[in-house]
């Protein structure tokens, strides 16, 4: 397996780099489709039966291909069915959080094999969190036990502007000349790909949760910043520079705040958790009450705030109420924009509920047009915290095995 996919990035030319690609074509199509008979792989890449029955022996002798026996037929003989051997390669992703990171595995069949959450990190932009970061990867590959050539793929998501195409992070750890992407593979020995942290979310709700016949889906991830995931005609969307979907930075707020992007008026600002902890620091030290211990205030976190609204904290309550009203105005400009079938809220202060949601849906009446909104469906996230980590894996794995005959 992993000789059929470092050779295709060697200089190779004629028959050698033709056999390769066969390969590639039929471990892709398997991939996709499940199982397949040489005469399904023949119409599909347009091959003889010799050379597809080449190609096909040569990679169960590999053990990535597995000869399942015969299929039913309506006459004649029957022919065999072929299928891609499940453990014969691995999909490794990574989610970074602002505390932790959750790091899991799927199998060629995407089958998730292992995942672990809230492994304690801080992400900050120096040289330290990044192999640190690197430490954590490879600590979780050591403790799987598979051997570390079986693992294909790496895709690693971070916050902030990602180009995946150039493997280019913009916001973290851009301290060398060559791209993010460069450095982890050097680092880990890994093919890997860099990806925007809510749009790896949003294609795993995509793929694996509450998404079912939607076309057109819209993600957003409310955490400690906004971020949000594009889906039209069942693809992701990235835009021309790769960067589509910063809802966060769109300046529909009349305030003197700046944005850690260095504007002004940004929505989250004021509806996301970093807008949340300063609004509620805030409203403290202005005399308001709360639940929450005064002298833990300068390590307040979003999660602080979440608990004690859940234990009925009023100041917690009616900051998570304002915050929503501004996401619904935020949603509703979405729902006009793009008219979708369906917006899926996630991310830490989706796991607010109604909280939230409630206003959220108040404004979303109140400023869309319901011509549109009737038709726009609004949900919570059903992978929660593993959305971003099942969307990684995916998403390195389609690269691998994309399909391009």
């Amino acid at each position: 397996m992993i000789t059929t996919f470092e050779a295709q990035n060697e200089q190779l030319s004629g028959m050698a780099y033709k056999n390769i690609s066969v390969k590639k074509i039929i471990i892709s199509y398997l991939a996709e489709k499940g199982h397949a008979t040489i005469a399904d792989l023949c119409r599909e890449m347009n091959l003889s039966i010799p050379k597809v029955t080449t190609s096909v022996t040569m990679l169960i002798t590999e053990g990535v291909v597995k000869d399942f026996g015969k299929v039913g037929s309506t006459g004649g003989r029957r022919p065999n069915i072929y299928g891609l051997v499940p453990d014969s390669g691995f999909f490794l992703g990574v989610d970074v959080k602002h505390q932790h990171i959750n790091i899991g595995l799927i199998d060629l069949q995407k089958v998730i094999i292992k995942i672990t959450k809230y492994i304690p990190y801080q992400l900050i932009n120096n040289k330290d969190a990044l192999y640190e970061l690197c430490r954590l990867i490879k600590e979780f590959i050591y403790n799987t036990s598979i051997p570390k050539y079986k693992i294909l793929g790496l895709g690693i998501n971070l916050s902030g502007r990602i180009n995946h195409e150039t493997g280019y992070s913009y916001n973290f750890f851009n301290f060398y000349e060559d791209p993010l992407s460069t450095i982890l593979e050097k680092e880990l020995g890994i093919k890997t790909m860099v990806e925007n942290d809510s749009r790896a979310m949003a294609y795993g709700e995509f793929s694996a949760g509450v998404v079912k016949e939607e076309e057109d889906v819209l993600f957003l991830n409310l955490d400690y910043g906004i971020g949000m995931g594009i889906m039209l005609n069942k693809k992701l969307y990235y835009g021309k520079s790769g960067f589509a979907g910063e809802l966060g930075h769109v300046p529909l707020l009349n305030n003197e705040i700046i944005c850690q992007c260095g504007k002004k008026g940004c929505l989250e600002t004021e509806a996301s958790g970093q807008g949340l902890i300063r609004m509620f620091k805030t409203r403290v030290e202005a005399g308001s009450t709360t639940t929450i211990d005064k002298n833990k205030l300068g390590q307040l976190q979003v999660q602080d705030i979440i608990r004690a609204a859940n234990n009925d904290d009023v100041l917690s309550i009616e900051l998570l109420a304002k915050m929503g009203e501004i996401l619904g105005r935020g949603i509703a400009m979405l729902i006009n924009i793009f008219n979708p079938e369906l917006i899926v809220l996630g991310g830490l202060l989706a796991e607010t509920g109604e909280y939230i949601q409630l206003p959220i849906k108040s404004a979303v009446n109140k400023y869309s047009l319901s011509l549109m909104n009737n038709d726009t469906k609004l949900k919570l996230s059903k992978l929660g915290e593993e959305a971003g980590v099942i969307g990684s894996c995916l998403l390195i794995r389609n690269k691998l095995l994309e399909h391009s005959s």
